[in-house]
Formats: structure tokens, C-alpha cells, sequence
């Protein structure tokens, strides 16, 4: 996979009930993602060995948040919108520079697979600028069934 792998496109109109964190170092995200599973848990995405899609939302969540922190410029703010049919996952640092770019030409071992990860996990991804903020987001299903969740 090439840098066309994490295209340079709008986030899609998502509306849904918002889920938003506010993060400063990768320290915080082990709380974040406790926060945000006591959230898919209260509706109705319990843990559940047959249904892995809420643990995907997790993983893309962290991947994208630790990315930001790592690679970008704080604050970081990651926001999930809880829609019908899907999960929009936005994530934004203040470095608009930089843009997200895939590991290439690395062994898995050394790291740098989260976005290629994130990228197998949803059904559409991208990047935008606005406003002097990087965003990089993810649409994932709320169902492994569904690869074309509907996020109104």
C-alpha cells in the first residue's frame, strides 16, 4: 500500500449521539478506551465473542488517538459518533503539515501498521484540514456483517 491508501477526503455528514476526549499524552488512552467500552457497553454493544465489532471500533480508536499523540501536535481530540448503522471515528492534532502516512518498506515488528490496520477495519477512511486541525477518521460497521454501515 501506497500514501493512496489513507486518501485526502471530506468527513462524511455523520449524525448520532457524540462521544468526545480530549487527550494530552498515550498515557491517558488506556482510560479513554475503558470510557469509551463502558459506553458501548451501556447501549447494547456488550462484550460478546460472537460479535467483534465494538472491540474493532476500540482498536481503530486507539490506533488513530496514539497516532495523533505521537506523531502530531496536541491537543488531540477524538470523537466518536454513535449512528445508526456505524461508528464515525474523528480524531484531530494541530500539526495540518503532516499527513497520515502508512509505514512502507517496515517490518511489522518495528510498529507503524495502525493505519493499513484501521484501514482493513472500516468501511471508508480519510483525512482532512480545517481550521489549523488534521483530522483523520474512520467509518467501522457496528456489525462484522455490515461493510456499509449507514451513519444517519
Amino acid at each position: 500500500m501506497g500514501r493512496l491508501a489513507w486518501p485526502l477526503r471530506p468527513l462524511p455528514d455523520g449524525r448520532g449521539e457524540v462521544w468526545r476526549w480530549d487527550l494530552q499524552a498515550v498515557a491517558e488512552l488506556p482510560a479513554a478506551r475503558a470510557v469509551l467500552r463502558a459506553r458501548l457497553d451501556g447501549v447494547g454493544f456488550p462484550r460478546d465473542d460472537e460479535d467483534t465489532a465494538a472491540e474493532r471500533l476500540i482498536l481503530a480508536f486507539d490506533e488513530l488517538a496514539s497516532n495523533a499523540l505521537r506523531h502530531g501536535l496536541c491537543p488531540v481530540v477524538a470523537t466518536v459518533i454513535a449512528g445508526s448503522g456505524g461508528w464515525l471515528l474523528d480524531v484531530s492534532d494541530r500539526d495540518p503539515d503532516t499527513m497520515p502516512s502508512p509505514a512502507v518498506d517496515r517490518d511489522p515488528a518495528h510498529g507503524g501498521m495502525g493505519l493499513y490496520l484501521v484501514a482493513r477495519l472500516s468501511v471508508a477512511h480519510g483525512w482532512y484540514v480545517d481550521e489549523g486541525c488534521k483530522h483523520v477518521w474512520a467509518c467501522l460497521p457496528t456489525s462484522t456483517d455490515d461493510r456499509a454501515p449507514a451513519l444517519s
